[in-house]
């Protein structure tokens, strides 16, 4: 694993009278970081006045002496090493909207479980990440993850007739806008639906995929509207656009019994209205 650079004079320069916590997250803490992994450090606060915008900076340990002065000799300058450090301030409601609104558990859980404390002389972080290690997704939690998921559907109704009219006119531009709504935004519709938790946003497409099935129509659908699938297939723009309809409807085939009632009449009118429109144009998979 790559090497951790030394915080301690950053943590002491960030820490406040509110300040009750640090946390390393992300691939450090999991420790399969590589060398142009950022460093994601948590600042944890008691007072919800305090929110502050994650901030990014570099630093700079310069390396050893050894391997600095062999750079130095071979190429005439000094060697250094960097870090990109993401330095974030979570307040109190920010950590109770981790473990009640299913849009940001699915993100962070599994972070805060393999978290590690740096500075947590209370255990305000060790309490966090236990209760993240006992999170489970209740019938209240789901019903939430649903309507919101319904309303996600909802949202992407706009690429999808983007995406038809796309087609009808060759328009690149209207496809590309297309594409984004029908492979990421169905991809997190089902995780929302499922109540997926990955570890990072790099593990998001495997983990949705190995929660519907592999095998199943909606994956293979996904696969081949993220121009990923098996075998080298390489699709055009148009293809992966149809397919992303293709997908917004198999989306809707299974969540339309868990989607509620004010929501459902749009987003089944809107995958008949991607049925007709693909009838006959090669639209089948």
């Amino acid at each position: 694993m790559e090497r951790l650079p030394d915080l301690s004079s950053h943590i002491d320069e960030w820490t406040t009278p509110e300040t009750v916590a640090f946390a390393l997250l992300g691939s450090y803490a999991r420790g399969d970081a590589g060398p142009h992994s950022d460093v994601d450090i948590a600042r944890f606060v008691n007072d919800d006045k305090r929110e502050e915008e994650a901030r990014s900076i570099l630093i700079d340990d310069g390396g050893s002496a050894e391997r600095a002065a062999d750079r130095k000799a071979r190429q005439g300058q000094r060697w250094s090493r960097q870090w990109l450090v993401v330095h974030s301030t979570i307040t109190p409601s920010q950590v109770e909207n981790w473990f009640t609104e299913p849009g940001q558990a699915v993100n962070i859980i599994v972070g805060l479980r393999d978290g590690l404390g740096l500075w947590d002389p209370d255990g305000v972080f060790a309490a966090i990440q236990e209760r993240a290690r006992q999170f489970e997704w209740t019938p209240t939690l789901r019903e939430k993850a649903d309507r919101l998921a319904s309303k996600e559907l909802v949202g992407w109704i706009e690429e999808a007739h983007k995406g038809l009219e796309g087609l009808r006119r060759n328009d690149t531009g209207r496809l590309l806008n297309a594409r984004f709504g029908l492979s990421w935004g169905l991809a997190w519709v089902m995780r929302l639906h499922l109540g997926v938790l990955s570890a990072s946003d790099n593990t998001f497409y495997d983990d949705v995929i190995g929660a519907v099935g592999p095998e199943t129509r909606w994956a293979l659908l996904l696969q081949r509207a993220f121009g990923t699938a098996a075998g080298g297939e390489s699709l055009s723009l148009r293809e992966e656009v149809r397919v992303g309809l293709l997908l917004y409807c198999e989306t809707f085939n299974l969540l339309e019994e868990a989607l509620p009632q004010d929501d459902h009449p749009l987003i089944a009118a809107t995958a008949d209205r991607i049925r007709r429109a693909l009838e006959g144009t090669n639209g089948a998979v």
